[in-house]
């Protein structure tokens, strides 16, 4: 009777791993600017990306806000009917809040906003942005690596915005603060087409963060 559970619970195990790996993806996050930047493309890029979600029937997670690229993902989202979830926190929403959202979340912090924004989304992406960007996207990355989820991140590179910083990623590769398979879990692209494929085929890779690390003798 043991062995008979035993074997249950392992059938199970494997039955939810494969569930995950294969999970479909419903709702993405996109951090992106509130601002709409120097180039007419990076505004161009949240649109396109707004109404393929639309189109793809997956439903925005953002920021909450009704400004820059924030603004304009979320209006080519709602403009093409399909819905967007908007999550702010109390402390600027009456500066910036996004009128007439499918769902809109108030919440009490940044760290209720950034745990609700994980909690509803299957996936991320990071159009061109500044500090809270760069943060909310390298935060899923982290906590990837760690194990603690096993979602796809995706960076749409406008015009090749975040060259520099993907190069700087390669260096650190090479300097072994970065392995090559935490450096190949962001999926980079210029085609938001190409890129929610990318994320739609992801599977995260297996990998345990702290072996083969020893103590330095000081």
């Amino acid at each position: 009777m043991a062995e008979k559970l035993a074997v249950a619970r392992l059938f199970q195990t494997a039955v939810n791993i494969i569930d995950e790996e294969n999970m479909s993806i419903k709702r993405i996050c996109v951090y992106c600017a509130s601002s709409p930047g120097v180039s007419p493309e990076y505004l161009r890029a949240a649109q396109i990306l707004g109404r393929l979600l639309a189109t793809k029937n997956i439903t925005l997670v953002f920021g909450g806000g009704d400004v820059g690229l924030m603004g304009a993902v979320a209006d080519a989202v709602m403009g093409s009917g399909g819905a967007a979830i908007g999550v702010i926190p109390k402390f600027f929403a009456q500066q910036v809040l996004h009128q007439g959202l499918t769902e809109l979340h108030v919440v009490d912090s940044m760290h209720a906003r950034k745990q609700m924004i994980f909690d509803l989304s299957d996936g991320f992406i990071a159009l061109p942005g500044g500090l809270g960007t760069l943060e909310e996207i390298f935060e899923q990355l982290t906590w990837t690596q760690l194990g603690l989820h096993r979602k796809p991140c995706g960076i749409l590179n406008v015009n090749g915005y975040y060259d520099r910083l993907l190069g700087f990623l390669d260096y650190s590769v090479t300097q072994e603060f970065i392995r090559p398979e935490h450096r190949d879990m962001i999926l980079v692209e210029q085609s938001p087409e190409v890129l929610l494929t990318k994320m739609t085929l992801y599977h995260a890779p297996h990998i345990e963060k702290w072996i083969g690390l020893k103590r330095n003798n000081i």
